[in-house]
């Protein structure tokens, strides 16, 4: 891994404040990655409180171990945080969990190392899975999926404005030769794109659309936001950081659904009291400061939402 950098976690401190970490308190992090969130947490944690580090990534699941190694307040789960609830059973911590911190998107090492094939920037095999092990490559699929699919996914996920021209591409290219790294993909995108954005690499948007695709990403975040509900105590909090428009959507649509209750009629005369409401939103969104953007230009388009379980 020489030719990464270190991952430079983003509102690192606006996060865990969030959190409002109690010494003795229980919480998970869900996307460990290099374990920042984490360690800023076990800072806060007194003896008997407890951290449950979560990520889908066998390299971010190694230095959670490590670092578990050393402390025995840290438990450490392989696993996608769409099984948040099976994991609260298993460990016997379902209602009681204190916080919950979700840090979604890719972090630098999986954008860096060439192997993981995230990056259209470094060549590498078109790889683009959390979970290395498990599920289907992005060159497996491109391989495979019908035209109709590819254009699809890009406009869906990528919001792709020239999707079903780049998909036209990727099918035509393929039959002249397997398209099976990052580079071959980029350069297909980036030949099929008439309206390069400045600033922006013209097959940034179809890279981003097949990652999400490939891993579940926004199913995997609905499951794991309704999965957190039921596992935090009343007065646990909920922390999400999102970096793409389709994440901050479903985060922001589920903390209003959870913060209004029961949906009745309007007609229906109700009281807000009587609507069950579970959630409290705390504070206005975060995003990251000027001074962070240019120490890490990839932090530029991260939102930060914070809630409180109420019931």
């Amino acid at each position: 891994m020489s030719n990464s950098r270190v991952h430079e976690t983003v509102l690192l401190q606006q996060s865990v404040d969030a959190l409002a970490v109690e010494s003795d308190g229980i919480y998970i992090d869900c996307t460990f990655g290099g374990g920042g969130h984490s360690r800023l947490i076990l800072s806060s944690l007194g003896p008997h409180g407890r951290l449950f580090a979560m990520d889908q990534d066998p390299e971010a699941i190694s230095i959670a171990r490590e670092m578990a190694a050393g402390d025995s307040r840290i438990v450490v789960e392989h696993g996608n945080f769409s099984g948040l609830e099976q994991m609260a059973h298993k460990y016997g911590i379902f209602g009681d969990v204190s916080g919950v911190l979700f840090d979604l998107g890719v972090s630098s090492p999986q954008l860096d190392v060439a192997s993981r094939g995230f990056s259209f920037m470094r060549d590498g095999p078109l790889d683009m899975r959390m979970d290395p092990g498990s599920g289907q490559s992005a060159a497996d699929w491109i391989s495979t999926a019908a035209e109709a699919k590819i254009a699809d996914v890009l406009k869906h996920y990528g919001e792709e404005k020239f999707a079903r021209r780049m998909a036209r591409a990727i099918v035509k290219a393929r039959l002249v030769e397997p398209i099976t790294t990052t580079g071959q993909l980029a350069e297909i995108v980036k030949q099929a794109n008439p309206a390069w954005e400045r600033g922006k690499h013209p097959a940034t948007r179809a890279f981003q659309a097949i990652r999400i695709f490939i891993n579940d990403e926004l199913s995997a975040l609905s499951s794991g936001l309704d999965q957190s509900l039921e596992i935090l105590r009343v007065g646990g909090r909920l922390a999400v950081i999102s970096f793409h428009s389709l994440e901050d959507k479903i985060v922001k649509k589920f903390i209003s659904l959870q913060t209004k209750g029961d949906n009745f009629p309007r007609a229906v005369p109700v009281r807000q009291s009587d609507l069950n409401p579970r959630l409290k939103s705390v504070g206005k969104l975060i995003r990251v400061t000027d001074a962070e953007i240019r120490q890490n230009p990839r932090s530029r388009s991260a939102i930060l939402r914070i809630a409180e379980k109420i019931a």
